[in-house]
This record gives C-alpha cells, sequence and structure tokens, in this order.
C-alpha cells in the first residue's frame, strides 16, 4: 500500500519513494445531514432534506531514514508535503484511478529509533465524494494509467463524449448526479445554429439560446456561465442548467445547421 500526494501547484509526492510506508489508510463511509420538521399533530417528523457531511480519512504510517541526523530532515520534508494552508489530494494507490481532495489535521512525528518514525493523520475530505483522476475528454482506456476497475466504466467503444449527430447518450460512470451550480461540467458546442436548444431526455433539462452562430463559432456551458466566443451570452438564455444521471444520458439537439460537434468534459464522483 502507498499513498501519493498531488499539491494543487502539481507537485506530486510518492510517500514510498520517500522510505515512508503506509500502514493504513481507512476512509470511513458517508454521514447523512437530514434536515427534518416537527408538524403539530402529527406523529414523527418529515424529512424535508438529506445531504452528505464531509468525510474522514484516517492514515497511519513508519518511516526510515538514511541515518540519525537525517531524521529530522526527513521528518521537516513530511511536514512540508503534508502542510494544510491550502487543500491537496491523496491517493490510494489501491484505488489509482481516484483521488480525494483534503485537509490535514495536526499531527505529531514519534521517533521510534535514531532514524525510524511513525505519525498518524486524519484527514478531512472536503468533499464527501471521491473523483475520478481522468475527464471524459482523456483517452478512457487502462493504458492511460488515469482508470481503474471499479469506476463503472462501461466499454470504451460506447464511452463517446464528443459527437456530431442530433441524439447521442452521455454515460455517466460515477454514484453522483453532475449538478454544474456544484460540480465542475463544461459543454461545448461548435458549429452553426439558430435558437440553439440543448436537451436531456433523462433529466428534462433544457438549455436554449435565442441567438445565432455561425461555422466556426463556439457556445461553452462552463459551470453556471454560458458564453460564446468567450463572451457571455446568459441573458439570451433560458437561464436553465444541464445536468446529468448516474448511468446513460439520452441527449437531443436542435436548431444546428451544417457540421458541428459537442463535447462533455467532466470527472465521475463516487461514494
Amino acid at each position: 500500500m502507498n499513498v501519493i500526494i498531488t499539491r494543487l501547484n502539481g507537485a506530486t509526492y510518492s510517500l514510498a519513494d520517500y522510505g515512508i510506508k503506509t500502514l493504513e489508510f481507512v476512509v470511513d463511509a458517508p454521514t447523512p445531514r437530514t434536515v427534518t420538521e416537527e408538524i403539530e399533530g402529527r406523529d414523527g417528523l418529515v424529512e424535508l432534506d438529506t445531504t452528505y457531511d464531509a468525510r474522514k480519512i484516517r492514515a497511519s504510517f513508519y518511516f526510515r531514514s538514511f541515518d540519525g541526523p537525517d531524521f529530522p530532515l526527513l521528518r521537516n520534508e513530511i511536514f512540508r508535503m503534508f502542510a494544510s494552508r491550502e487543500s491537496f489530494y491523496v491517493i490510494d494507490d489501491r484505488e489509482p484511478g481516484k483521488r480525494w481532495r483534503v485537509k490535514a489535521d495536526g499531527f505529531s512525528v514519534e521517533q521510534l529509533m535514531a532514524n525510524k518514525g511513525r505519525f498518524d493523520v486524519e484527514f478531512t475530505a472536503l468533499s464527501p465524494f471521491a473523483e475520478s483522476i481522468g475527464t471524459t475528454l482523456d483517452p478512457l482506456t487502462f493504458d492511460s494509467e488515469l482508470w481503474q476497475i471499479g469506476q463503472g466504466l462501461a466499454g470504451e467503444d460506447d464511452m463517446i463524449y464528443t459527437h456530431s449527430t442530433p441524439s447521442f447518450k452521455i454515460y455517466n460512470a460515477g454514484d453522483v448526479t453532475i449538478d454544474p451550480r456544484v460540480l465542475p461540467l463544461t459543454i461545448t458546442f461548435t458549429g452553426a445554429s439558430t435558437n440553439l436548444t440543448i436537451t436531456n431526455t433523462t433529466t428534462g433539462d433544457t438549455w436554449q439560446y435565442t441567438g445565432t452562430t455561425q461555422a466556426g463559432d463556439t457556445i461553452t456551458l462552463d459551470g453556471v456561465r454560458s458564453l460564446k466566443n468567450g463572451l457571455s451570452i446568459f441573458g439570451q438564455t433560458n437561464r436553465k442548467l444541464i445536468t446529468l444521471a448516474p448511468g446513460w444520458n439520452s441527449f437531443v439537439i436542435n436548431g444546428q445547421s451544417g457540421q458541428f460537434s459537442i463535447s462533455f468534459d467532466f470527472r465521475f464522483y463516487y461514494v
């Protein structure tokens, strides 16, 4: 077992390369947070909403420095790797296709011998979900070393995220609905259109633009933003969003003319 740390600046640390052995990496189950209401004259409680709280991850590590004088140097490097002024990603190499965005709680390093030590860290995963390392526009093959067994991937020939036909399907391999108000989702349409409409018939979501585009123009739905060639067109839309349910999502496009392409770029999220 090995843990890999990726800082937000791209710096990556494989703990095994530093002589740090991972003894334990335990992810707690999701913790439901339910909002209820008590109604006079009615038994029990009325459930209003349930969300998940942040997740806890507990890890234990053992390490050996080159010699006694090298011990504080390696200890200080450990402090730098786990520093939590900003969040960072941790990857358990038993699940190399998933990562957790975390902050580390304070911890102490115990010196067992002149050149040996151990430490325990509790991480707080800011999101209750692990996310795929790869996105849908990365190569969807195991040779890319971005994916793993157990991520819910369908056959790679079926999982296509760039289309040029007016009806198609998009597969969300995760456990979580992709809602662009919460999770990153970029939909890009390139081509000519008049009153372009994008409909997810699985969820019932419809986005519409009451304008025109020419061949080579690009419309981008980036989170909650609607852009044409990089400029906002939000006021010319129906102010709706496209979400992606877990599993297959069927789409229909109307208003396009001539050749066009549409792509969906997002990650998968797992409980």
